[in-house]
């Protein structure tokens, strides 16, 4: 981990801080590298007598603990380990493990199961895994055969006896749509923690912050227009006290016979999304809940997404590609929380 007190602006999936010179405050950066992504840590005016090489090794420590539970790239890890195991009796986990899993089960069911952690197979099949993208569709076989080994009712959580269960062997459960809001939820407790009032935590693009920034005013993100030229155009929003998460899909995709395919998988048809909806942006206290919900509503598109963000009082902000360009949407909760005119 390296430390720099110059103010840094950070560039994510579809987030940037928007930095000002000239601050009033005094501002820290942590910044380094961890659960394949790269991590940006802003404290603003730390207590007297706060120590940046002991925050950097708690940082460092707990996300360590968390690759170390639910990594899908170390065998390892308490995750590897259960995905590995093809026994379809009950397998001990850690409490943290199965804590998350429950967490991402009762998502998965609230969404009527457009947010699946058991989807892993599918993302990897269409080659938008860890692996190379093969830039075609897989065969229409292969998508069925999978089908097998993939949804929620196959998987069985336990946590008071911190247990999970598989009743396919070949099931393997995949955090990545949770994991990073997750460990920012968990950095941001860090923190608080240590006395910390006034913070931005960002780890690929998912977010939380607390207080003010060094201008004593809410923290402004500036979210990129989805488009896939690459468009520096942003829409600012303006929080404090919440974490916000993106999900998009304009840049992990790709096109053949002139169609293009989107790594937003729908766990129903097991194949990428065919609607409009380019991303969704979702705040919210928990930023491991907004990182889950910001993916079941891309999989869900702009009319059902819409719906269930109204029923279950999400603020979040749509960017659906039409004929005349991008157009944006909001649900109930984004317009009554003025994110865009504090």
């Amino acid at each position: 981990m390296t430390r720099s007190l110059t103010p840094l602006c950070i560039l994510g999936a579809g987030l940037l801080f928007a930095c000002s010179a000239g601050t009033s405050l005094p501002v820290h950066e942590l910044q380094g590298h961890s659960m394949g992504t790269s991590f940006h840590i802003t404290v603003v005016d730390p207590v007297p007598g706060t120590s940046l090489d002991q925050l950097s090794l708690r940082i460092n420590e707990s996300l360590e603990r968390i690759e170390n539970v639910a990594s899908t790239y170390r065998d390892t890890s308490d995750l590897g380990k259960f995905n590995l195991n093809k026994s379809t009796d009950w397998i001990s986990v850690s409490g943290e493990l199965c804590a998350m899993v429950a967490s991402a089960v009762t998502i998965g069911r609230e969404t009527g199961g457009a947010f699946d952690i058991t989807m892993g197979p599918l993302v990897n099949l269409w080659g938008f895994g860890p692996g190379e993208m093969l830039g075609a569709p897989p065969p229409e076989a292969a998508i069925e055969a999978a089908r097998v080994a993939v949804g929620l009712d196959k998987l069985n959580v336990d946590c008071e006896r911190s247990r999970l269960r598989k009743s396919v062997a070949s099931l393997r459960i995949d955090l990545s749509g949770w994991a990073k809001g997750y460990a920012v939820d968990q950095l941001a407790d860090l923190l608080d923690s240590m006395g910390l009032a006034n913070y931005l935590v960002e780890l690929g693009g998912e977010l939380r912050v607390k207080g003010h920034n060094a201008a004593h005013l809410p923290f402004a993100i500036a979210i990129e227009k989805p488009e896939e030229t690459g468009s520096n155009e942003l829409t600012i929003i303006h929080v404090t006290n919440t974490g916000v998460a993106t999900s998009g899909d304009y840049r992990n995709f790709f096109e053949y016979d002139g169609v293009h395919y989107s790594h937003t998988l729908d766990p129903t048809t097991l194949r990428p999304v065919t609607h409009s909806l380019s991303a969704v942006t979702v705040i919210h206290p928990s930023t491991a809940h907004a990182d889950a919900m910001a993916t079941a509503l891309l999989v869900l598109g702009p009319t059902n997404g819409m719906q269930l963000a109204d029923s279950q009082g999400l603020a979040a902000l749509f960017a659906v590609s039409t004929a005349e360009g991008l157009k944006y949407l909001h649900s109930k909760a984004f317009a009554a929380g003025n994110f865009l005119g504090r």
